[in-house]
């Protein structure tokens, strides 16, 4: 479709390759089949080829939607590859010097384990996250276009491509392009699997990411009173809770007797009555 729409309105791959803000290569590539078409939810690129081409817009994204699923099919089966061993240097590169001899062990021991997974696994999300949310920023791009020492069009190819990726498939080219430039450091505790990460300030206001595994208490013990409800019904008595007092009110539990709706009102009355609380 895209070769037969160039061909009516008398334009060249280097054309949409302008329009679309990448190389003419990557164009060259996926028109000759040698490159996936990037996922749709991933990119910019389909609209602004929609637009160029004088399409219906989406059209473009659902073709490459149906080709990626067609490609899939295809590849079902496949074990998937463990990290090269470039991508794991620089994963332990970037761990905090405190603990990288202990967690080098833990990734030696267990290769492509479950340590070295979740860890590359949250930074490419946290990269690729940020990656997507600039992916219009002309003046971000061309900073990491710098950092990475390549021109602003082969970085939008890059990045295209990386957001593509997962853990399973992650090259050395995404690492030279993203994760060494965007990734300070990272740390974790082995404890508790808190993990932190440190983006380049440069490019990441607000640069650090923590990340924590926390115990609560599941929704499915709360047993809904029968008085909770009807308190919920009656919007007399609970039509100016905010969601932050109705769950409180929720997770009251009771020894004995079940609790009537007026109790419900008459607590959440207690709740905003500065009397019952002391001033910090």
């Amino acid at each position: 479709m895209i070769r037969r729409r160039l061909e009516e309105f008398g334009l060249e791959q280097r054309d949409l390759a302008q329009a679309a803000q990448v190389t003419e290569s990557y164009i060259s590539q996926l028109l000759t089949g040698r490159r996936a078409p990037p996922a749709p939810d991933r990119t910019d690129i389909y609209d602004k080829m929609d637009k160029f081409l004088n399409l219906p817009s989406g059209q473009l994204a659902r073709l490459a939607d149906h080709q990626r699923k067609e490609h899939l099919k295809k590849e079902l089966g496949e074990e998937p590859a463990a990290l090269f061993r470039e991508v794991r240097d620089l994963v332990l590169r970037k761990c905090n010097p405190g603990t990288e001899r202990e967690i080098r062990a833990v990734f030696e021991k267990q290769p492509f384990g479950e340590l070295e997974r979740l860890v590359t696994q949250k930074l490419l999300d946290v990269v690729k996250g940020l990656a997507q949310q600039e992916l219009e920023n002309e003046s971000w791009l061309r900073t990491v276009a710098e950092l990475s020492d390549r021109t602003y069009e082969v970085t939008r190819v890059s990045v295209l491509q990386f957001l593509d990726t997962d853990i399973f498939h992650v090259s050395v080219e995404d690492c030279v392009s993203f994760l060494d430039p965007l990734v300070e450091s990272w740390e974790i505790d082995l404890a508790t699997f808190a993990l932190e990460i440190v983006l380049n300030g440069r490019l990441v206001p607000g640069n650090v990411k923590r990340f924590e595994f926390v115990e609560l208490e599941s929704e499915q013990h709360f047993v809904e009173e029968p008085g909770f409800k009807g308190f919920l019904d009656d919007a007399s008595l609970s039509g100016t809770a905010t969601p932050a007092e109705v769950a409180f009110l929720k997770r009251l539990k009771f020894k004995d007797g079940r609790p009537t709706p007026l109790y419900y009102y008459r607590e959440l009355q207690n709740l905003r009555d500065p009397l019952h609380f002391r001033t910090a």
